[in-house]
């Protein structure tokens, strides 16, 4: 099993800046790929970003240009450094590990989340 756990949400004015963190635990050694996905009230969760094994990003276009994923694999985590944030990023964060190789925007497809983080933005 891999225990995933998110900090770093907020509130944040438009413009401003976050910073997400998710520490994984457990049998981490069985992760490929993380990813990011989000969930604002009413609507269905989207992929935000992800990053596997080798380094290899895929991000949303709504976010491409604006969030950056990284990975610190000496200590089990993954970061999205949100910048330029607009007030449709509100939503609640999770994060997420797929076993199996290669990226997926499908968050079916992600094997572990995390209970969320929730980031607001105000206009």
């Amino acid at each position: 099993q891999v225990q995933l756990v998110e900090s770093g949400g907020g509130l944040v004015q438009a413009g401003g800046s976050l910073r997400l963190s998710c520490a994984a635990s457990g049998r981490t050694s069985s992760i490929s790929v993380m990813g990011w996905f989000r969930q604002a009230p009413g609507k269905e969760r989207e992929f935000v970003a992800a990053i596997n094994w080798s380094g290899s990003i895929h991000y949303a276009d709504s976010v491409k240009g604006r969030f950056t994923i990284s990975r610190n694999y000496a200590k089990n985590t993954v970061y999205l450094q949100m910048d330029s944030l607009k007030p449709e990023d509100t939503a609640v964060y999770y994060c997420a590990a797929k076993i199996s190789l290669g990226i997926s925007t499908l968050g079916d497809q992600y094997n572990f989340r995390g209970q969320g983080t929730q980031v607001t933005v105000s206009s």
